[in-house]
């Protein structure tokens, strides 16, 4: 493959000039059997490259464990890249923002209660060094200088709108150096913190989804010399729960891109096509007022969750066409879907029934939080017993993120961290009643200085104005299902997995729609989709077509509140991302 250079204000190609039309397409919110397909439309539309971040926190989620395999075998996606003719921006972090939980750094680092991350802190360094000296060595054999695909490599991300540490960002470059990256390193900010977050001999880029110009002017008043390129034209955006889905008129997006490629400027869309959190996977943010991210990661993309065009996939298409070439092809046809609708979930498995299944819980005079039980995502059970009888006033320091408050298994209420909530008055029946909350995980902040954010009960519970002590804590990261004990579908009380069974001809791609459930979270044959929400905007789930098989289906719904009496789901076409802005 060639190599990329600088020359000038330039990128050449073995000496060629040469100018990056890049798309965002991460790997791992993508099943690994629709990758070849996505790169394939990314070619189709007119890419030259395809840029990824990498999620430290899945490929390393304990320290003494790293992977490479099925889903994340990023040498594999990196070489489907090589074979569709596809260059590929590498863009390792080790942080990555992404709406992804916690901004892919690992919750494991969070277990130390002083650490400093992205930062000079040497525990966070050390962790760093571990995790490239992994990460790095598959990948080195496909870096353009050796024959493969990746042309650059980014440094971290946005670091100037989080701190401007110029030593931390030049041990990071260093150490990639350090550990055989020989092709150019970038950084990529938005334009007002170009200046903090650039790495001296290190080339960077600007980010932003309008004023073009005006982005490119301040990424040259900042770098004088070397190419202009927008690291991420922000084409879509995310959704947020209790929000409305964000889209972006896809004439208006054409035309900024055409300004922006009128220029000369190299460019990469964020997203090409942005996929789905599966799972406890998506990200949150927190100014001031906690806010976590939906499941789907539509992006209002050109190519949507499910992989097939849109119209902007068509209108972008034709606007690279007039500065590159682009394949002489009909646009891709969308994919087939499945359907099958009022699929009825006879059998059900109360939560609380099925703890010995699911956690084992840990004593503690305080509640111990998700990082000091080793736990990455889900929910914690905390128990403790009431010793008093008649109103009490149950206080929290501080709820990550959301508790159901349980008293002899009876719902008494909800904390929510996003609402600010701190208390909640309740009656003991008798002295020695066993209060329980359930705590979510609804996704670690992954942008700003609220990444170091712990999950579960932080700080003291108090009843009455007087401490309670004398708790366990079970962590629940709901691995597994598969010990679940299902019996009839007779009403429950508080949370509970339904499980039905549906038919399948030929596997396709689908949507869950949920009418009449309230909160939880969907399996299919045992793939975590991720969560759901009656507060929208989501009101589906993007089912994998890979996920599926022929015959006989499963499916697993954890409602944590309650669900229309009949207990149905169906499987449709299309997906229902909710109203939208305009």
């Amino acid at each position: 493959m060639p190599v990329l250079q600088i020359e000038g204000d330039d990128f050449t190609l073995d000496g060629e000039p040469f100018r990056i039309i890049s798309g965002g397409l991460h790997y791992f919110r993508v099943h690994p059997d629709h990758w070849a397909d996505r790169l394939r439309k990314a070619r189709l539309m007119g890419l030259n490259t395809v840029e990824t971040y990498v999620p430290w926190n899945l490929h390393q989620p304990r320290p003494d464990t790293f992977r490479l395999d099925a889903g994340l075998d990023l040498p594999a996606f990196v070489d489907l890249a090589a074979a569709e003719g596809l260059h590929v921006l590498l863009r390792p972090g080790p942080y990555i923002c992404a709406e992804w939980e916690g901004g892919g750094l690992p919750s494991w680092l969070l277990a130390d209660p002083d650490i400093r991350l992205r930062s000079q802190d040497p525990k966070y360094l050390d962790a760093v060094e571990g995790y490239f000296a992994q990460l790095l060595p598959p990948l080195l054999d496909r870096l353009a200088t050796r024959g493969g695909p990746v042309l650059a490599v980014q440094v971290d991300n946005e670091y100037g709108a989080y701190d401007d540490d110029a030593a931390h960002l030049a041990h990071l470059a260093e150490l990639l150096r350090r550990l055989g990256v020989d092709v150019p390193l970038f950084t990529c900010d938005q334009p007002s913190d170009l200046g903090r977050g650039a790495v001296p001999g290190t080339l960077a880029t600007v980010n932003f989804g309008s004023h073009s110009l005006r982005g490119l002017a301040a990424l040259r008043a900042h770098q004088p010399t070397g190419p202009l390129m927008c690291g991420e034209f922000w084409n879509g955006w995310f959704d947020r729960w209790g929000g409305r889905h964000v889209v972006r008129d896809p004439g208006q997006a054409a035309e900024e891109l055409d300004d922006l490629l009128s220029t000369g400027a190299s460019v990469s869309l964020y997203m090409f096509h942005g996929g789905t959190s599966f799972g406890f996977t998506n990200g949150a943010n927190d100014k001031h007022t906690y806010r976590p991210t939906v499941t789907s990661y539509d992006y209002d993309a050109p190519l949507d969750e499910a992989g097939d065009p849109t119209e902007k996939y068509d209108a972008f298409r034709k606007v690279i066409a007039k500065y590159a070439t682009v394949p002489a092809a009909p646009l891709p046809d969308p994919a087939a879907k499945f359907t099958a609708p009022g699929i009825a979930l006879t059998e059900s498995a109360p939560l609380f029934d099925n703890l010995p299944s699911l956690g084992v819980p840990v004593p503690s005079e305080r509640p111990l939080t998700m990082e000091q039980l080793g736990q990455d995502f889900g929910f914690v059970l905390y128990e403790a017993v009431l010793p008093v009888d008649g109103p009490v006033l149950l206080e929290v320091d501080e709820v990550r993120d959301r508790a159901q408050v349980f008293v002899d298994g009876q719902p008494v209420g909800v904390l929510e961290r996003e609402n600010h909530e701190h208390a909640i008055a309740l009656t003991s029946p008798r002295a020695g009643s066993v209060l329980r909350l359930l705590v979510e995980n609804q996704g670690r902040v992954n942008y700003g200085p609220g990444i170091h954010d712990r999950k579960g009960l932080l700080g003291h519970v108090r009843l009455n104005g007087a401490e309670l002590t004398g708790w366990t804590s079970r962590p629940l990261p709901l691995h597994s299902l598969d010990e679940l004990a299902f019996t009839g579908t007779a009403p429950t009380v508080g949370p509970t997995f339904h499980r039905g069974a549906f038919d399948v001809d030929v596997p396709a791609d689908t949507f869950v729609h949920l009418p009449g459930w309230t909160k939880g979270n969907v399996w299919v044959n045992g793939f975590h989709l991720g969560r759901f929400w009656s507060r929208g905007p989501q009101r589906s789930l993007y089912v994998p077509g890979p996920v599926l098989r022929p015959g006989s289906n499963e499916i697993t719904v954890l409602e944590l509140h309650a669900a229309h009496l009949a207990r149905t789901v169906d499987l449709r076409a299309e997906p229902d991302l909710g109203p939208t802005d305009e």
